[in-house]
Formats: structure tokens, sequence, C-alpha cells
């Protein structure tokens, strides 16, 4: 199978984990792009769901496959969010925010009783760390944030150089008027205590690392699909 064609079948096996009447959270990036399609399929079938998605290019997918959509102001409990990572470990530690809608992703899968991860057999590492960190800070005094960000990284035993994010030769800008610091550590040493350190600095809206959340990961291989619990 082809790296999609393994992402669409981590898509496609999250769909027996939902049933009309959910409240479902809608994922960001090419892995969940193929569990909203599967859900606009279910819609035309005529299940019952209402969906909150994690980011606008998401919302706009859902609204041309004609899933209706909430917000969390009108419906703050979700029974599941599915949602993709950039990486993964045994332990269900997740790094996310590839696509730049980590704080939405964050928010939405916090609001769920439920968190399960698709993914294909490439995101799955021993070590979280290879793929950069991702970061999102307020642009209000982000050399200031930026700094303590590298004094953070310092006191949980990790390095590496960190950029801001750029596409199309500017900064990358969130969909909440955010940037993001990208940090390339290489291997993350105590991802709980790095997590923590970031959270306490003022300007640092959120960060890349979901410690706790997933309860289940989805995981497609060349001979199947995978099932990881917590």
């Amino acid at each position: 199978m082809s790296p999609d064609e393994r992402k669409k079948a981590a898509a496609l096996a999250a769909v027996a984990h939902i049933s009309s009447g959910m409240k479902l959270g809608l994922g960001t990036g090419s892995t969940a792009k193929h569990f909203v399609d599967a859900v606009g399929e279910k819609v035309r079938k005529g299940w019952d769901l209402v969906c909150v998605p994690t980011s606008e290019s998401t919302r706009k997918q859902a609204e041309s496959l004609g899933i209706r959509l909430t917000t969390l102001d009108e419906t703050p409990v979700l029974d599941v969010t599915v949602d993709g990572a950039d990486e993964l470990d045994s332990e269900l530690r997740l790094i996310k925010g590839g696509g730049g809608a980590l704080l939405r992703e964050k928010i939405v899968a916090s609001s769920s009783r439920k968190m399960i991860v698709i993914a294909d057999d490439s995101k799955k590492v021993p070590v979280l760390g290879k793929f950069p960190l991702p970061v999102e800070v307020v642009p209000f005094g982000l050399k200031a944030t930026g700094i303590k960000i590298d004094q953070a990284l310092a006191w949980s035993g990790n390095q590496g150089p960190m950029n801001v994010r750029i596409r199309d030769g500017k900064p990358f800008v969130t969909d909440n008027g955010n940037v993001i610091l990208d940090c390339a550590l290489g291997r993350i040493e105590n991802p709980e205590k790095l997590a923590a350190a970031l959270s306490s600095i003022p300007g640092v809206v959120e960060h890349g690392l979901f410690i706790g959340m997933a309860s289940l990961a989805l995981i497609a291989t060349e001979h199947g699909v995978e099932t990881l619990k917590k």
C-alpha cells in the first residue's frame, strides 16, 4: 500500500468506533481528511452526526460534504475526536501541529470523552522528537518568548534549533492569528517535564505535545491496521 492508502485504511478503521447520534471532533491533516470523507459518506446514508472541526480547512471540507457542524459553545462535550499525529510513541504520547492547527486540535480533543489517533506506521516512533515540536506563540514579544522557550528546553534536558515557521516566504499565521516556533530537538527527554515548562510561559498559547489525551491509536501497516491502547 502507498502511504496515502495506509492513511485511508487507518481512517476507515476509525469509523467502526462511531455511530449515529454521536457528537464528533474532526481532526486536521492528510489522514484526518480521509476520516472526514468517511463521515460525509455516513451522513449521506442518513446517519445523524454533529461535528466540531479543528481548523478552517476541515470546516470547509465538512461543509462541502453536508456534515452538520456545531461549536464547543453550543456543544461543549463531545463523544469522540478522531485526529492524526505527526508522531506517537508506545505510550500514546503525541506530537501534533505540523499543519498548524494544534491549539484547536487540543481544545477539541480535551473536550471529548475519547480521542482516537489515526496514522500510518511511519508516525510511530520509539522516542518523540525527530519531528520538530511546534509551539504556538502570540506575535507580541516574540523574541522574549523565544528566549524563555530556550530556557525551558534547557531546564527539561532538551536542546536544538528553534525557527519561526515560514510559508510562502513569510511567517505562517495560524487560524488564531498566532505564529509557530518549530523546535528541532532530535529526541525529547522527559516529554511531561517539557510540556509543563512550555505551558507555564507567558506568550506561549499552546504546544504540540499531546500527553494523556489519546486512549486509542489505529496504525495502518502493510499487513493491516494495528490497534494500540493506552
